[in-house]
């Protein structure tokens, strides 16, 4: 059981909430800090927060077995609800003093249609076995476009689902499928122990939320081979980056193998960017890779620097390009050229679209 939530922290988090903020930053000898479309702003208004309150705000949302791991560790990451919003947070330890960092969360989850992703994503949704990633940089909408894809899944097919997150993200409600979400450290020990067992778990979909080191990455690629479909989530910039990141991460003498996985068991990559838009919000960018006998061959040859070629000159596949998905979003007026050049890949190519 948790304490009961200061009434200033309570305040603050409806600030968050009410403002539309992404991000909610306490910090010791500064005011409270919103993150708002990107951009930082200070509530100067609230008061200079002592290194009291931070802990005080960290000891109430922290259980005794979370507040015993954080005292050991020095940072936790966790989930809570508040207000019909869940806060993804981390609290840390810096210059000696607490902080905290708390993501917002909304409790619905969105279609695709409502993030403005393309409906070709909804491929991803329809397959039974395969291996599908989402990348991109932190904080550009990875995990609210995987939460709509098992959305999908959950609303028109009977299937089990199981993730594996740290934190818990989204919450589901089984509807037409059964979902089972696991959190690293509540309900398992590690990303490692949970996938090992979720072979017996029965599953049809297993949703990882993080891939963080090439043991995790090589049992969803058995996953993925053995009949299941998978779900996986990398810090990374393109599809043809996140296949690489996934080869080097294993040692000189596995990568012919790693490649010959990837190779027959990838179903395909979104890459993600969040740009800001003309109007003051965000739009998503995408690059979309369906794994085609073509794309399969680059991999087992380690040709892999030449898959953006191939998703450019494959857009009758359903596949996207970044920049030619940038152009499209900058000649109908919805970003600047200037910010679609800044995300860009390869601003030369995007040049000559515009």
């Amino acid at each position: 059981m948790r304490e009961k939530l200061p009434s200033d922290l309570e305040r603050l988090l409806e600030i968050a909430i009410k403002k539309e903020a992404t991000d909610l930053h306490l910090i010791a000898f500064s005011p409270p800090i919103l993150r708002i479309t990107r951009s930082l702003y200070f509530l100067k208004e609230e008061k200079t927060i002592s290194p009291q309150d931070t802990e005080n705000f960290a000891f109430s949302l922290l259980n005794p077995f979370q507040k015993e791991i954080f005292l050991k560790e020095k940072e936790i990451d966790f989930s809570f609800d508040f207000k019909n919003t869940r806060f993804r947070t981390n609290i840390f330890y810096q210059k000696g003093t607490v902080s905290l960092a708390l993501r917002l969360l909304p409790s619905e989850i969105k279609t695709l249609s409502q993030l403005n992703l393309p409906q070709i994503l909804l491929r991803f949704t329809e397959i039974k076995q395969g291996f599908v990633l989402i990348c991109g940089p932190s904080s550009h909408g990875k995990s609210t476009t995987l939460a709509a894809l098992l959305e999908e899944i959950n609303k028109k097919d009977c299937r089990h689902i199981i993730t594996i997150e740290d934190p818990i993200e989204y919450l589901f409600q089984s509807k037409k499928s059964i979902i089972e979400q696991r959190e690293v450290g509540s309900d398992t020990k590690s990303f490692i122990r949970a996938l090992k067992s979720v072979f017996r778990q029965d599953p049809d979909v297993i949703m990882i939320g993080e891939m963080r080191d090439s043991e995790t990455m090589s049992i969803a690629l058995r996953a993925a081979e053995t009949g299941h479909l998978v779900f996986a989530t990398l810090h990374t910039n393109s599809a043809a980056q996140t296949i690489t990141r996934i080869v080097d991460s294993f040692p000189a003498n596995q990568q012919p193998q790693i490649r010959s996985q990837i190779a027959g068991s990838l179903f395909g990559i979104v890459s993600l960017r969040l740009i800001p838009t003309l109007k003051g919000g965000l739009i998503p960018a995408c690059e979309v890779l369906f794994n085609t006998s073509a794309v399969s061959n680059l991999i087992r040859e380690n040709k892999i620097h030449e898959i953006p070629n191939v998703i450019e000159t494959s857009s009758k596949l359903g596949m996207i390009s970044l920049e030619r998905y940038l152009a499209n979003l900058v000649k109908k007026e919805i970003i600047s050229k200037e910010n679609a050049l800044k995300y860009s890949l390869s601003p030369e190519l995007l040049q000559e679209m515009l």
